[in-house]
């Protein structure tokens, strides 16, 4: 489990402080074991078909009690249906064990869903759904021509009436008023013994259909509670270790969260598994890196080979837990927001309104964190601007330009024309790869990735349209530079559908959350295109890239 380097490492220095999993640049260490475990994987022609569907991988760089250096690998989840393979760490709890309770009652679990199916698909029960749908809309319909004809005799009556109002010569007697009542009440009365028929017809059925669905509506009851008393017994297997030898389960781990509970598969991931062995074998954690071998998920954008952060959603909390103890490296992205100045070049101004251009690495709006942003230098510049000021955002690595309004009044009018899609967008970027087509239009649906934020997914259930027309400008040396025209404004739209294979699966140069780390991300927002809030003339704007 703990490998040796087959490698020259000995003139590689140690890191002083451990890897920050959340964003980093992997350590020359990191790299050279993963290289082995690259190695190692090429020659297993046994899971072929399931590496080339995709998989993360990790690496821990560790220091024994000896003081020699070595490495762990980890998967994250399952690998060829198990959880223990000789070459990798072992799960912090192997819920694969054929003895082991989650499997025993994952079974029974699993005997509900059959029984749940053997009912929904019996032929009988089927039968008596189709026989009571049927003669449902028989009864409707009977009583809908019922409505119909008590309708029209109501009709016919009132017109006798109004005749009678109306012509001096022929009134109704008495007698003739009587007959048109006692004919009203028949048919109201006849209606309701016809509702009372079609309800006794109905009932025999209604009640087989009803305790059908009782017991299998018993049964799911069943398989929920089983299901969750399940998962929260299984978090509780996974006690977690940290660097100051304290133990916390998952529950107690993800009590302190938003959600209460631990998401499906909380553990499992490659980074928790590789600390957790560190831990108990004693060895010192000095860095870790996880990268994706195979194919990119459908939703998600993944480049084989690549490295990337461990996971918000199922990690953060876990690794705030087993990096305790340890002296991590601080945010990376930190460092760059507190290191970026306050210059802000004014592209246009007047009295009402002021264009600028964000540089690379600026906020837009303030963060968690007090970092420099777009808004802070702006109000310091503005004391007396009343309103929001920011109207429309850039990603923090997009550079371009940003309209902010002086007044409130025209902050609302130009949101309401980005709102509207009136507004005109034209960014430039540099991509990884040549695009074939010189004209085209993305349409991918994109929302949140729930379990890695900031990350966003295609998905065509929950996403949001966004769509994209872009012009090919230049392609030189597998670069395309490239102009996209946004239609929608979704938060990474340009990015994502550059990236992703059913886009035009080129990478934006500097994306390091769907492509590749660079000097900087190469996307810039260089015009703009607005009706002036106040004068109502059209407005554009024009800043070029710098690269």
């Amino acid at each position: 489990m703990l490998h040796t380097f087959h490698t020259p490492v000995t003139d590689i220095p140690l890191p002083e402080k451990f890897t920050y999993p959340f964003c980093y640049t992997p350590h020359p260490l990191c790299i050279a074991a993963a290289k082995e475990v690259q190695n190692y994987l090429n020659r297993q022609d046994r899971w072929k078909e399931e590496l080339a569907q995709g998989k993360m991988f990790g690496v821990l760089v560790v220091e024994t009690e000896e003081g020699e250096t070595g490495y762990l690998a980890a998967f994250s989840g399952i690998l060829a249906g198990k959880n223990v393979h000789p070459f990798f760490v072992p799960p912090v709890y192997d819920l694969l064990q054929p003895q082991g309770f989650f499997k025993i009652e994952e079974e029974q679990i699993s005997q509900i869903n059959v029984r749940i199916r053997q009912l929904e698909e019996d032929e009988d029960y089927k039968r008596q759904i189709e026989q009571l749908a049927a003669l449902q809309q028989t009864a409707r319909k009977s009583l809908e021509e019922a409505k119909l004809q008590m309708k029209a005799a109501k009709e016919q009556r009132e017109e006798r009436r109004q005749k009678a109002l109306s012509s001096p010569g022929f009134r109704l007697t008495p007698e003739e008023e009587a007959v048109l009542i006692r004919e009203s009440q028949f048919q109201k009365a006849e209606y309701k013994r016809m509702e009372h028929t079609w309800k006794e017809r109905l009932a025999p059925l209604q009640q087989a259909v009803a305790a059908r669905e009782a017991g299998i509506q018993s049964l799911k009851t069943e398989r929920k509670v089983r299901s969750a008393a399940l998962q929260q017994k299984l978090f509780e297997q996974f006690k977690m270790l940290n660097y100051r030898g304290e133990i916390k389960t998952l529950c107690d781990i993800f009590e302190q969260t938003v959600h209460k509970t631990p998401p499906a598969g909380a553990g499992e991931c490659a980074a928790p598994k590789l600390l957790q062995q560190a831990y108990l074998h004693g060895w010192k954690p000095i860095a870790m890196a996880e990268f994706w071998w195979g194919e990119s998920p459908k939703t998600e954008i993944r480049h084989h080979g690549h490295y990337y952060p461990a996971c918000k959603g199922k990690c953060e909390p876990i690794l705030k837990h087993m990096l305790q103890g340890l002296e991590v490296d601080g945010n990376p992205m930190l460092k760059e927001l507190q290191a970026t100045g306050k210059e802000l070049e004014t592209v246009y101004e007047d009295e009402w309104l002021v264009a600028v251009s964000k540089p690379a690495g600026m906020l837009s709006v303030p963060g968690k964190e007090d970092a420099v942003s777009v808004y802070s230098v702006l109000r310091e510049r503005y004391p007396d601007a009343d309103g929001p000021l920011i109207v429309h955002r850039l990603d923090m690595a997009t550079s371009g330009l940003l309209v902010v309004a002086k007044t409130k009044q025209v902050h609302q009018h130009l949101q309401e024309q980005f709102k509207n899609r009136s507004v005109q967008k034209r960014y430039i970027a540099l991509l990884q790869g040549t695009v074939s087509q010189d004209t085209g239009t993305v349409e991918l649906p994109l929302c949140l990735n729930p379990l890695d934020r900031p990350r966003q997914m295609v998905h065509t259930g929950h996403g949001k349209p966004a769509i994209t027309d872009f012009e090919v400008l230049v392609r030189k040396d597998n670069y395309t530079r490239i102009a996209f025209y946004p239609r929608t404004g979704r938060t990474h739209q340009l990015r994502v559908h550059a990236a992703h294979p059913l886009g035009l699966h080129c990478p934006i140069i500097g994306d390091e959350l769907y492509g590749a780390k660079a000097e900087r991300l190469y996307l810039h927002a260089e015009k703009l295109e607005f009706i002036h809030p106040i004068t109502g003339e059209k407005i554009s704007i024009t800043r070029k890239a710098d690269f």
